[in-house]
């Protein structure tokens, strides 16, 4: 909310398009913008300066590729000193299978996104992997069944 105050409606227009396709040129943002390319490409420059656009990205077809199963996965810690949280987040956060990991409030402590091939492959993670993790108390399971919506877009 710090920076909404300063993004004017061409930035959020523009941002709005970055959105939909990072690869728009500057060339095409300026003509759906009405501005030339150098304003275009300066506001570009300032977002991403001031940390509003983070990074660019490419999302995947998870069937296309064998990623087939989507878990979300509820952790809960036996410990809760501030090392104990750290000391698990630092380490799943280096499981190539978690995309996203969550601290949040409720009967759990973590939330967390895997996606993997299939049931073995996601038990090989959990006694390969999740379970040489010290402090964690209970873990809940939840497979998605199917995905109606896929995006990474926020209104602005």
């Amino acid at each position: 909310m710090i920076y909404m105050e300063k993004l004017d409606q061409t930035d959020r227009k523009l941002l709005q398009l970055l959105q939909q396709n990072s690869r728009l040129t500057i060339k095409e943002l300026a003509a759906q913008l009405h501005l030339t390319t150098t304003p275009v490409f300066e506001r570009i420059k300032r977002l991403e300066k001031n940390g509003i656009i983070d990074k660019y990205i490419v999302l995947l077809d998870r069937e296309k590729i064998g990623k087939s199963l989507t878990i979300f996965l509820q952790v809960s810690l036996q410990e809760h000193q501030r090392g104990a949280l750290d000391e698990f987040v630092e380490q799943v956060i280096q499981f190539e299978e978690v995309m996203e990991c969550y601290h949040i409030s409720g009967d759990s402590d973590f939330m967390l996104k895997i996606i993997t091939e299939n049931m073995e492959t996601y038990n090989e993670f959990v006694l390969q992997k999740l379970s040489l993790i010290p402090h964690i108390g209970k873990v809940r399971s939840q497979f998605a069944l199917s995905c109606r919506k896929y995006t990474t877009a926020m209104k602005i």
